[in-house]
């Protein structure tokens, strides 16, 4: 009988055709989200997914045949990791596969606030010609804080290496930062909020990242700097990060990820919050998809697929 795969999200034909080649069965069907999952997940040996789906023990404990979780992307709290491999199950991410997408993301969404180019383009097509108004800055000569040098954290440091920027990063896992980073200064948080002028994060969300950018943390920034987030929403309060910008202790913030981004779902007061949010002239958002490119898509398949070889072959 054939090994069975269900695949729940978009992937790359890459990954479908090399799982077939080691002798695979798959079901590729984008529609399965929570309330199908528990019916079916007896019937596979390895799973790839996406955000929409959570793989914590009482769904694992469904699945007596299950050998490995794929993660689409880097991002491993919707995987109880410690359950999943205490059950004999390999849980597997991908952030070789999108790190570069997510590193360019950040350096667009910082090239653009900093150069008011999304005002700029809306008020050059509506025929008006505001040059003072949109004075910039340049990135030369600021300090960066990178928080979390992990995969996207290093590929950013790496793009920037030439910018002629002071390059600080914190990474409390992160012990050697090895020759290859020897323009990246390793410091402790509290040099980066007393020395940055751009603080980008590329962090995972676990108990410690959680709301790690908090009212505390900004009231600690000492040179307003501005915020850019392309990792995880709720590593961000977004209500002391709205109150931060409205008080000038922080210049802005860029943001391509939310505490909740299912829109339909917003309580009362998330509606409100997000309205004030959207309507800063100091806030720049995208709908999570830094790491949301065509090259990413194969990117992130070719990484899923090796790692599933050596996994399970």
């Amino acid at each position: 009988m054939l090994k069975k795969i269900l695949i729940t999200d978009k992937v790359h034909p890459l990954l479908i055709d090399g799982l077939k080649d080691i002798g695979y069965e798959i079901t590729y069907d984008t529609t399965v989200d929570m309330s199908v999952l528990p019916s079916i997940i007896n019937q596979y040996e390895g799973m790839v997914i996406n955000s929409k789906i959570r793989m914590y023990k009482e769904t694992i404990d469904l699945a007596p045949n299950l050998k490995f979780i794929a993660r689409l992307g880097s991002g491993m709290e919707i995987i109880d990791v410690p359950y999943a491999k205490s059950k004999g199950i390999a849980p597997i991410n991908s952030p070789e596969g999108n790190r570069n997408a997510v590193a360019e993301h950040a350096i667009g969404m910082m090239l653009a606030f900093s150069n008011n180019l999304i005002v700029a383009n809306e008020e050059v097509k509506n025929f008006e010609w505001q040059r003072e108004k949109n004075r910039g800055f340049e990135l030369k000569g600021k300090t960066l804080g990178i928080i979390g040098l992990g995969n996207t954290g290093e590929c950013l440091a790496k793009k920037l290496s030439s910018w002629e920027l002071n390059i600080l990063s914190y990474d409390k896992y992160r012990v050697d930062y090895g020759p290859e980073l020897a323009f990246v200064q390793k410091v402790d948080l509290q040099d980066i909020l007393n020395e940055a002028d751009v603080i980008t994060l590329h962090l995972p969300l676990n108990e410690d990242t959680k709301h790690m950018v908090n009212r505390e943390f900004l009231q600690k920034c000492k040179n307003k700097p501005l915020i850019v987030n392309t990792s995880r929403g709720e590593v961000v309060k977004t209500e002391d990060l709205i109150d931060a910008i409205d008080k000038q202790i922080i210049f802005g913030a860029c943001l391509d990820v939310f505490e909740n981004e299912k829109v339909e779902s917003y309580t009362d007061y998330e509606k409100m919050m997000y309205t004030r949010l959207f309507q800063n002239k100091n806030i720049l958002v995208s709908p999570h998809i830094a790491g949301w490119t065509k090259e990413s898509l194969e990117g992130i398949a070719s990484v899923l697929l090796e790692k599933i070889k050596k996994a399970v072959c």
